[in-house]
């Protein structure tokens, strides 16, 4: 009889601590991601900062937010390395409405080991591009499409030849479908309003991780945020055209301040500083490198009506070179939304730059038109006071020596105030101060 009584409750211990075991295991953390702009080594760093956070607690999955233009070929393949090469289940989530996962943005959402879009989004648009947005000469652009085209039957060959086909034609063509469209052709395994949509979907899903298939136990699952860290984020931040365009605005102003009236640093530092952020922010966005030669013109002049006053027509020039080469700087066809600068914000930045470029220029005629005194001129002006009483000879202090002086006549007593009115020679003419 006790041994059965304690055979029972070994039984119930055991049943309890699986039960418990099972509530853990379908009650655990999930880490959510938000990548929301251009892929740059700063989403990189973030995205494989956020897998290893992931791995290191435990959790049953990463769910990464996407909402990305595309970006760099090289740093989209760093990331998919690293989803695929995940301990832990990784969802790439398309959202929210209006969100597109376009050119490395649509090949990382292939990557995922489960994808997922919301609402009226968007994927697609693969194909490879230069620098400046503007299509690749006929053999690298070849060359790139067959190796991502390659790459992206490798991420869906699990889904079928549908799916194989589309993710082919996404790169080779540009082709870009809705969400309905993705979902039809097996591109994607759900469609989900948020996040909090999402995890109810995925419980019970099953993955292939390491080659190894893995249901997902996300129901009651408690979505953990996971943010960029400040240098992340403040990175991420410098690929915003419009930030870019005041960056470099300024930082060229500044360095144009500093060549017209050299002896300081404050404005070059600024100015150096400025542009670097700005050549970091160009160097991941498509440029059109036509824009950034507008700008370099419309500087130039600027320190040419410095230099060589025409009393402003050089400065209005440059003010019209610098407006077009702004907005010619990202909005090129074909470039997309989130990729453009602000018009008005371009207008009126410009014009506030020539607006100070001009009042620079307009100090710079009157300093040139400004007669020069040299050596002992520099006293005109200057007040002393009379040491030996002006009777009207007498001597006076100023800027620190005793000189003779006299005044206009009228005797002036010791310890007096007086103004020098000319120099004459050695001597100094005076008048008593008002």
């Amino acid at each position: 009889m006790v041994k059965q009584t304690w055979r029972a409750i070994l039984i119930g211990l055991t049943l309890a601590a699986w039960a418990g075991g099972a509530a853990s295991a379908s009650n655990g953390q999930v880490l959510v991601l938000s990548v929301d702009g251009p892929i740059t080594q700063a989403v990189d760093v973030y995205v494989e900062r956020g897998i290893g956070e992931a791995e290191r607690r435990n959790a049953e999955a990463v769910i990464v937010e996407l909402n990305t233009p595309g970006g760099q070929i090289d740093v989209m393949e760093k990331i998919v390395a690293a989803i695929r090469a995940s301990d832990t289940p990784v969802i790439v989530f398309v959202t929210p409405r209006g969100a597109l996962a376009g050119s490395a943005g649509a090949v990382i959402t292939l990557a995922g080991h489960a994808a997922a879009m919301s609402p009226e989004t968007a994927i697609g648009a693969a194909s490879p591009v230069g620098s400046g947005g503007e299509d690749l000469n006929q053999t690298l652009d070849q060359k790139i499409k067959e190796a991502l085209s390659a790459t992206a039957r490798s991420l869906t060959e699990r889904r079928g030849e549908k799916a194989m086909e589309l993710a082919t034609a996404m790169i080779q063509s540009a082709k870009a479908v809705s969400v309905s469209e993705a979902r039809e052709a097996g591109l994607i395994d759900f469609v989900a309003e948020d996040t909090a949509a999402l995890l109810p979907q995925l419980d019970g899903f099953e993955v292939i991780v390491r080659d190894q298939p893995r249901k997902l136990r996300t129901a009651g699952a408690a979505p953990i945020e996971f943010p960029m860290s400040l240098i992340e984020r403040f990175l991420h931040v410098l690929t915003n055209p419009n930030l870019i365009s005041i960056l470099l605005l300024v930082g060229a102003q500044s360095i144009l301040i500093e060549l017209s009236s050299p002896g300081g640093w404050v404005a070059g530092f600024v100015g150096a500083v400025c542009l670097a952020l700005a050549f970091y922010g160009m160097s991941v966005l498509p440029v059109n490198w036509f824009g950034l030669a507008f700008i370099a013109i419309a500087f130039v002049l600027f320190l040419l009506d410095i230099k060589a006053p025409t009393h402003g027509a050089l400065t209005l020039a440059a003010a019209a070179s610098l407006i077009v080469g702004t907005l010619v700087l990202f909005n090129s066809p074909g470039t997309p939304a989130f990729e453009r600068v602000s018009v008005p914000l371009v207008v009126v930045t410009s014009l506030i730059t020539a607006a100070l470029f001009f009042v620079v220029v307009m100090l710079a005629v009157r300093a040139q038109k400004r007669p020069v005194t040299t050596g002992v001129q520099t006293l005109v002006g200057q007040i002393g006071e009379v040491r030996a009483a002006l009777t009207p000879s007498g001597q006076i202090q100023v800027a620190g020596e005793l000189w003779s002086a006299e005044s206009d006549g009228e005797p002036i007593e010791a310890g007096k105030k007086v103004q020098v009115v000319e120099v004459r020679g050695l001597r100094l003419r005076v008048k008593r101060k008002q």
